[in-house]
This record gives structure tokens, sequence and C-alpha cells, in this order.
């Protein structure tokens, strides 16, 4: 994900050329890439909206899977603890959608104010959430999948498992980029320098 200054958080940008090493002109830091912070934020705005169109189709794929569960003949034989877990996916989901929906709706409410990095700021912090439920989403439904199939156990070893394969995906895989990504660039810097 990326922060405000269009760079993964505590690192610079994807290019390789981070806000605190890119020179400084006019009191802002350039990362190369030559634009005004309003060319930034207009960018990062760019790409926070690509992501909320990624996930908006992965949670619409989850969400209509999850709203279609109760047609089916075998619902009605789930217990307690099924349906429990049913609705408490199908809750998280919705709020997943309105979180999506939220970042628009910021859009249109601070529309022509001249408050892009309020909106920036604000929406990449939504994004950060809605990833954190997708994930609660996405272990949950195939923990639940696994659950009805084969079994409770199942059921809480794949949630298990699957959840620890989004962290690592999610979280411990882009921090170790980062960091080879800051060494990289740091060993280039004292190479020119």
């Amino acid at each position: 994900m990326m922060n405000v200054h269009g760079a993964a958080p505590g690192a610079g940008s994807m290019s390789g050329q981070g806000g605190a090493a890119g020179a400084v002109t006019g009191g802002i830091s350039d990362d190369g890439r030559g634009e005004s912070e309003n060319q930034r934020l207009d960018r990062n705005w760019v790409e926070l909206l690509q992501e909320l169109r990624v996930m908006q189709t992965g949670i619409q794929i989850l969400t209509g899977f999850l709203l279609t569960l109760p047609f089916h003949a075998k619902f009605e034989q789930l217990d307690a603890f099924q349906v429990t877990v049913y609705l408490c996916l199908v809750t998280t989901a919705a709020i997943v959608t309105a979180l999506i929906l939220t970042s628009v709706n910021l859009h249109r409410a601070l529309f022509g104010r001249h408050i892009k990095k309020s909106l920036v700021t604000n929406s990449d912090r939504m994004v950060r959430v809605t990833m954190a439920l997708v994930a609660f989403v996405l272990a949950g439904t195939a923990g639940f999948i696994f659950d009805i199939v084969i079994g409770r156990f199942a059921g809480f070893l794949m949630f298990g498992i699957l959840l620890g394969v989004v962290i690592i995906l999610w979280v411990i895989y882009p921090f170790i980029v980062r960091r080879r990504a800051t060494r990289e660039q740091a060993g280039a810097g004292t190479q020119t320098g």
C-alpha cells in the first residue's frame, strides 16, 4: 500500500528514491519525478483508486458467494456456531464494501475544496483497515467452507493457515521488500556520494 507521499510506509517511493534521500526543492521532497505536491497527491489518489478497484472486485466475489449460501438446501443443516460465523462474515463483508465506498463518498464531499492531502491521507487509512477486514473475510470464508465440508477442526485449521499466509504475503513480504530496497538505495547513495 502507498502512503500519502507515494511510498510504502516507512520507506522511499516504489521507484527506489525516497523522500528523505531525494532532493528537496521549494520545501517539497522530490523523489526524482519532478512533480509538485499537488501532482504527487493526484497520482497517489489515482493509485489508491486502483487499489480500491482491485479490492472491490475481490470482496464482490466473496460477498456474492456468501449471499447465495442461504438459498442452498444444506444451509438449513448448519449448527449455531456455523450460522454465527456466517452472519459475522456477511456483516464484515458489508462493512468492507461500505469502507471501499467511503473513499468515493469522501472524494465527493471534499471535491473542489482544495484539500486533497486530507482526502489521500484519510483514504489511505481506510484502505489499511479495509485490507485487514478483507483478510478476515477471506480466511473466515475458507475456514467456514472447510468447517461445513470436513469438520470444525479443519475449519479452524484452514482459517489459521490462510490468515497466516495472508499476513506473510501482505505484511511480512512487503516489509522484507521495503527493507531490501532501502538498503539498496542507501548502498547506491554511498557509492555515488
